[in-house]
């Protein structure tokens, strides 16, 4: 069973960076792409970064250019630096997994993200 774990998130004073990762372990056909969504407090959640299969990345309107998603070769580590936070950007982050024919989604249980003004 697939299973991913999102870590690397904190408190950091606006303007500063974070790094965030996200560790699958369990095999998986076939990956559709993968994703990190955000949902801050009384909002819904929003997808804020999304890589291909191929490796081709979109990104949310409100964090192109301050944030950039990566992973290694084996698609067991996916990544997304945040740079020149901003208080707007706290929420708990999720990264996902779509895969399958029928693009099943596989969520983490998120990591808290604080950025104070």
């Amino acid at each position: 069973q697939v299973q991913l774990v999102e870590s690397g998130g904190g408190s950091v004073q606006a303007g500063g960076s974070l790094r965030l990762s996200c560790a699958r372990s369990g095999d998986v056909f076939s990956i559709n792409a993968m994703r990190w969504y955000r949902q801050a407090p009384g909002k819904q959640r929003e997808m804020v970064a999304a890589m291909t299969g191929r490796g081709e990345v979109d990104y949310a309107n409100s964090v192109k250019g301050r944030f950039a998603m990566s992973r290694d070769d084996a698609w067991k580590m996916v990544y997304l630096q945040m740079n020149s936070l901003k208080p707007e950007d706290t929420a708990v982050y999720y990264c996902a997994l779509v895969s399958g024919g029928l693009g099943s989604l596989t969520w983490g249980q998120g990591t808290q993200v604080t950025v104070s003004s």
